[in-house]
């Protein structure tokens, strides 16, 4: 990873947009986690539907990763923060 070796300087506007981005990770994170809990009380409640909410519980964690990914791949471009 390479770092800037000056100071980095966010205009308001760059700031506020990261911060747009971020409450949305937040927001479909959640939604995400909320997807895991829902899939298991009713897996608990009703083990008929073990089958359909196993897929549910499969799907979220790449989903989740890919959102943290993309806020991720959006800081470190406004940081001058490269993967190399």
């Amino acid at each position: 990873m390479s770092l800037p070796n000056e100071p980095v300087a966010l205009s308001a506007q760059q700031v506020e947009e990261l911060r747009k981005k971020l409450s949305v990770m937040r927001h479909d994170v959640n939604n995400h986690l909320s997807l895991i809990v829902a899939a298991a009380e009713l897996m608990r409640l009703n083990p008929d539907a073990v089958a359909r909410m196993t897929v549910t519980l499969v799907e979220q964690p790449p989903k989740i990763s890919e959102e943290i990914g993309r806020f991720s791949a959006e800081l470190e471009k406004a940081l001058g923060i490269y993967r190399g």
